[in-house]
C-alpha cells in the first residue's frame, strides 16, 4: 500500500454535541467532523483550533493514496495492527475514497519504519 504523510500538524478537538462550530473550514487543507448523539469531534491543523474544546494535540496523518474500493476488505487492519505490535497508536479516519490513520507526532519515525516493514510504501 502507498502512503503519503500529510504536512500539517493536526488536533483531535471534542465538543458537546449541540455546539456551533465556527471556524472557516473553507481555509483549511485537511479537516475531519463526525457528530454523534453524544459529541463532535473535530480534527483540523492546530492553527486552528477554537477557544473552548477539549483538545489532543500533536498528530500527523498519514493518508492512503488512491481511491479504494468500497468491496477492498483489510486496509485499514493492515496498517493498525503492525502498529499496534509496535505500540504505536492510532486515531483513524475513512472518507469515500480512502483511509487516513493518525499518529502522534513523536512516534511518527516509528511509525513509518514499522508500516515499511510491513510491506507498505512511503511516497513523496
Amino acid at each position: 500500500m502507498n502512503l503519503r504523510v500529510l504536512p500539517d500538524e493536526l488536533a483531535v478537538c471534542r465538543f458537546d454535541p449541540g455546539h456551533r462550530f465556527d471556524v472557516d473550514l473553507l481555509s483549511v487543507t485537511f479537516y475531519s467532523l463526525t457528530k454523534t448523539e453524544e459529541e463532535l469531534s473535530v480534527v483540523l491543523p492546530e492553527s486552528q483550533v477554537p477557544d473552548g474544546c477539549r483538545t489532543e494535540f500533536g498528530w500527523r496523518a498519514l493518508k492512503v493514496d488512491g481511491v479504494l474500493d468500497f468491496s477492498l476488505t483489510g486496509i485499514l487492519a493492515s496498517l493498525a495492527n503492525p502498529l499496534a505490535e509496535a505500540g504505536i497508536s492510532i486515531f483513524a479516519i475513512s472518507t469515500f475514497d480512502t483511509d487516513y490513520i493518525l499518529v502522534k507526532s513523536d512516534r511518527m519515525e516509528a511509525a513509518l519504519q514499522t508500516l515499511i516493514d510491513a510491506g507498505h510504501y512511503l511516497r513523496g
